[in-house]
C-alpha cells in the first residue's frame, strides 16, 4: 500500500474514532436528560400521593405543579437539543465511515493494480525468455 493511502486511511480512521467518542458522550448526556425527566415525573407522583393524604400538601400542590411543569419543560427542551445533536453526530459518523471505506477501497484497488502490473511484467519476461529458448 502506498504512503498516501496509509496516511488517508489513518487520518480517516482517527476521525471515525473521534466521532464515535463524541457520539458516546452525547448518548451519555441524552441518558442523563432522560433520567432527569423520569425523576421529575416520579417526584410529581410522590407529591400527588402526599397531597392525597396531607391537606397542607394539597394546598401547595398547585404551586408545585406549576414549578414542576416549568422544570419538566426545561428538561424536555434539553433532551430535544441533545437528541438533535445525537442525530447530527450519527450522520457525521456515517459520512466519516463511508469516507474511510472509500479510502480503503481505493487503496485496495491500487494495491491490486500494482500486483497486476507486476504480474504482467513477469509474464512478459517469461514469454520473452520462452521465445528466446524456442528460437534456439
Amino acid at each position: 500500500m502506498t504512503k498516501w493511502a496509509n496516511s488517508l486511511i489513518r487520518i480517516s480512521g482517527y476521525e471515525v474514532e473521534t466521532l464515535q467518542k463524541r457520539l458516546g458522550e452525547i448518548a451519555t448526556r441524552r441518558a442523563a436528560a432522560e433520567m432527569r425527566v423520569a425523576v421529575l415525573d416520579a417526584e410529581m407522583e410522590v407529591e400527588r400521593e402526599r397531597a392525597a393524604v396531607d391537606a397542607h400538601a394539597a394546598m401547595a400542590m398547585t404551586a408545585y405543579t406549576q414549578g414542576w411543569k416549568l422544570r419538566r419543560s426545561i428538561a424536555e427542551s434539553e433532551l430535544a437539543v441533545v437528541a438533535a445533536e445525537e442525530e447530527g453526530a450519527r450522520d457525521a459518523l456515517a459520512a466519516a465511515f463511508e469516507d474511510l471505506k472509500k479510502f480503503e477501497q481505493v487503496a485496495e484497488a491500487t494495491r491490486l493494480s500494482v500486483i497486476a502490473a507486476e504480474a504482467r511484467v513477469e509474464t512478459a519476461a517469461l514469454d520473452e525468455l520462452a521465445l528466446r529458448r524456442a528460437a534456439r
